[in-house]
């Protein structure tokens, strides 16, 4: 190598073409390796330099100064000059503003798509046909009522709140409504102390463990599967409901969770919050008195259900006969219905209406629905003879009522009163259990167990019985007090309107007095009638 080449230069070969080694003087006999770049100069042959470029001619050589770009793609260059602190201050609370600008936009974005998500949830919540559609004077009544200020303090009219709900109450106001109804039932009725339960926050129950996961979590993909709130498997609405039944089986111990409190607690949840939704599930078991039909012996439901067939006997002799001829109890067919507040198997917006009953006047509504259900398919009913065609008729297709039949059968429910019927038939039935056990042959120990039962039941009805009887009691008094404030008022006012009557008969005898004494002296001054005024000399 040292004999071949004299002389080794390196130059750059121009922008972006790199360092070239280039040699003087001739190559050795290898000079296939080697390239002429001009005259007496040759380089190392490379990879590109394959193909045969002699046709071209001798290339001019290469400038040793690296190229100097003037102007750039898009006109001059500016010339970068430095930025004083003053400068660079000014751009870094520029950036600093603009990424809290951009902050905020996100922020605002994500409320805006909370919004959006809860608009979505509330028209999925109340994707049901509406029975009793609200006329816009009946709106604006129940706004008003909503409206009041302190309305939680306020009794109002029952007469006028009868008539808005058999009005109709709008479907985007219902939930509104319900806490409304409720407000004006504890104001009405005072829930003794002793029955209520436990003040455990709904944020706390959710964080312990329940024994009745696993039936909770069964009875999800069966509570309303075609709404499309509930359908999605773990969804929102789901996922709610969960929270609802299991908060609910740690707050009730006794009754914990049994089949038919999902659907009430759904039909809860699709017209208000989860925690507004389970206060209002409460509401409904202990001060209405729901959850004695879900206690373990279910003793109330079977006396609700010997209460709705002597509701059958009294109103409607011929079905009552029709079926007991064919051995069909009610326990057949109305034990959902009493279960699930006619949720399982009747269209929402029916169940919805039931529900704005129920917060009105109690829980002997779904006595009612049951009763005129029944007596308005009668005709049906009677046609059927055999059990199998009427269990499976009243079961599966009574409930698909019409939008007629649904308005015919609410309006029925407001116009009976049957509170009176419903208390002497669960005394009857009381009687009648009695009177089983005392024919009954059963042995000496068994007899005296049922009756200890018994007694025990009914000192837990007289004791029921008492606390009702206090509370009436301490309204009774209350209500006296009012009174005698009233009447104490009353007598004072009048003895004030006495004493300004006196006043005001003297006042106009000294009027005509004066009056007399003016004709009696004519020319004289006119007196001054108005009061005295200023003396003079």
């Amino acid at each position: 190598m040292a004999g071949a080449l004299q002389l080794l230069s390196g130059r750059w070969g121009g922008a972006g073409q790199g360092l070239h080694w280039e040699a003087k003087a001739q190559p050795p006999a290898t000079a296939d390796r080697w390239v002429l770049v001009h005259d007496g100069v040759y380089r190392p042959r490379q990879s590109h330099d394959s193909n045969d470029y002699s046709e071209l001619g001798e290339l001019p050589p290469r400038s040793p100064l690296e190229p100097v770009c003037e102007d750039g793609p898009f006109g001059p260059v500016p010339e970068e000059k430095k930025r004083t602190s003053r400068e660079l201050r000014e751009l870094w609370q520029k950036a600093i503003l603009q990424q809290i600008l951009l902050l905020r936009m996100e922020k605002e974005n994500q409320k805006l798509q909370a919004s959006e998500n809860d608009l979505l949830n509330k028209r999925l919540k109340l994707d049901y046909e509406e029975i009793t559609p609200c006329l816009k004077e009946v709106t604006t009544v129940w706004e008003k009522m909503l409206s009041t200020p302190g309305r939680s303090k306020i009794k109002f009219d029952m007469e006028k709140m009868h008539s808005a709900v058999g009005q109709g109450v709008p479907r985007h106001l219902r939930g509104e409504i319900w806490k409304f109804l409720t407000e004006q039932y504890r104001l009405q009725h005072q829930f003794p102390s002793k029955q209520q339960p436990k003040d455990t926050p709904y944020k706390e129950l959710l964080k312990r463990l329940t024994s009745q996961q696993h039936a909770i979590l069964i009875d999800l993909g069966r509570t309303f599967p075609t709404h499309p709130y509930f359908s999605a498997q773990l969804g929102a609405g789901q996922l709610s409901l969960y929270n609802i039944l299991k908060a609910y089986s740690l707050l009730d111990q006794e009754v914990g969770y049994c089949q038919g409190l999902s659907f009430v607690a759904g039909i809860l949840l699709l017209h208000m919050g989860e925690e507004e939704a389970f206060n209002m599930l409460k509401f409904l078991m202990f001060e209405m008195g729901l959850r004695k039909q879900y206690r373990p012996d279910m003793i109330i439901l079977q006396i609700q259900m010997y209460q709705l067939s002597r509701l059958l006997h009294d109103y409607h002799r011929d079905l009552y006969n029709h079926l007991e001829e064919h051995e069909i109890g009610p326990s057949l067919y109305a034990a959902p219905w009493f279960l699930t507040v006619f949720a399982s198997q009747f269209p929402l917006g029916f169940v919805a209406r039931v529900f704005d009953m129920i917060f009105l006047q109690g829980s002997e509504v779904i006595f009612k629905v049951a009763l005129s259900l029944l007596g308005s398919h009668k005709p049906l009913i009677l046609q059927h003879e055999n059990l199998e065609t009427i269990v499976d008729f009243i079961k599966n297709t009574l409930p698909n009522l019409g939008l007629v039949q649904m308005e015919k059968t609410i309006s029925q429910v407001f116009e009976m009163d049957i509170a009176k019927q419903l208390q002497a038939y669960e005394v009857e039935y009381h009687v009648l259990q009695e009177e089983l056990i005392d024919s009954s042959p059963l042995s000496d120990n068994q007899r005296m167990d049922k009756l200890e039962k018994t007694n025990s039941s009914l000192r837990k009805q007289n004791l029921d019985l008492l606390e009702q009887l206090q509370v009436a009691n301490g309204r009774i008094q209350s209500l006296e007090a009012t009174v005698e404030k009233l009447l104490t008022s009353e007598s004072k006012l009048k003895q004030a309107s006495l004493a300004w009557e006196l006043e005001r008969s003297a006042l106009l005898q000294t009027v005509q007095e004066l009056r007399r004494q003016t004709t009696a002296a004519p020319g004289g001054p006119e007196p001054d009638l108005t009061g005295p005024g200023p003396t003079g000399d």
